[in-house]
């Protein structure tokens, strides 16, 4: 298979160019690079995100975001709200579509982690993962199907895509932080069940997660976030991988858990060194549920 760069992945299909993307998050770390990635190419991209002010700690907000966009070559929409929201999701499915025409894709990024065991996590914690995680990623595919599914009658192709891990009943995640898995794997059941419910309607639903960890703001803010970093792979590897899974025919590339890494070697690249930050790839830290 031939290699090809990260800027050239998947360009053998028709690109983002005009394309519009409905996110959850995308302040910063993997979901504004994921966003940065369509901008490139001059896409419409819809960020919903609470992050109207800055953060004491993490730099970055979706008005700031959208700014990056904008720079990049694209055209950006923030809106300000929370996915936990009924009304602040369909506010911003309306916004979508009354801006740019409609939706082409859905990327469910927002995501909210708690590793602490069962005895130890705080039922609010638990709630807000639920909320966030699973319930968010509901909520906003569902609203967004009547557009999704004009896109797809169209001719367009239309895409959901959530970041959310292979669907794992080894007992070892559950064991290790069962609040979140059952949060994350929350996530994951909404790609396995609306692959086959949208099966007819040639929309594409898929799931994308990382092999390794991923250097973002968020790692380097936890303790030992230096080091961890130091064994992280860049953000613009899954900013790849979800450019190559958009670009793909959704009514082919549907129901899959892709990693990272899969969803490159479908668009030709095999060589991920360039994604390193200085860490041989065999002193790469995994990330969990792989």
């Amino acid at each position: 298979m031939t290699t090809i760069t990260p800027g050239d992945a998947a360009r053998r299909g028709p690109g983002l160019a005009g394309r519009t993307l409905l996110m959850s998050g995308g302040s910063r770390g993997i979901g504004l690079a994921i966003a940065r990635r369509a901008a490139a190419d001059g896409a419409n991209i819809v960020l919903l995100a609470k992050t109207a002010e800055p953060h004491p700690k993490l730099a970055g907000t979706v008005f700031d975001a959208a700014a990056e966009l904008e720079a990049a070559g694209g055209h950006a929409l923030p809106v300000v709200g929370d996915v936990r929201s009924d009304d602040d999701v369909a506010r911003a499915v309306g916004a979508a579509v009354e801006r740019f025409g409609g939706i082409d894709a859905v990327i469910n990024n927002a995501s909210a982690i708690d590793l602490s065991r069962t005895d130890a996590i705080d039922m609010k914690r638990y709630d807000l993962m639920q909320d966030i995680n699973a319930r968010g990623a509901f909520l906003l595919s569902k609203l967004a199907l009547p557009a999704l599914r004009e896109a797809s009658r169209s001719g367009r192709d239309a895409h959901i895509l959530t970041l959310s891990p292979p669907l794992n009943l080894e007992p070892k995640w559950a064991g290790m932080h069962l609040a979140y898995t059952m949060a994350k794997y929350g996530m994951s059941l909404v790609t396995l069940g609306l692959a086959e419910e949208l099966r007819g309607d040639g929309i594409g639903v898929n799931s994308l997660w990382p092999c390794t960890l991923i250097d973002t703001a968020a790692i380097r803010n936890l303790p030992g976030g230096a080091a961890m970093a130091g064994v992280s792979r860049s953000p613009e590897i899954v900013a790849d991988a979800a450019y190559a899974i958009l670009t793909s025919d959704p009514r082919t590339t549907s129901g899959h858990f892709f990693t990272d890494e899969d969803a490159l070697r479908r668009a030709g690249i095999t060589d991920f060194t360039r994604y390193s930050l200085g860490a041989p790839e065999d002193r790469l830290a995994r990330d969990i549920f792989l």
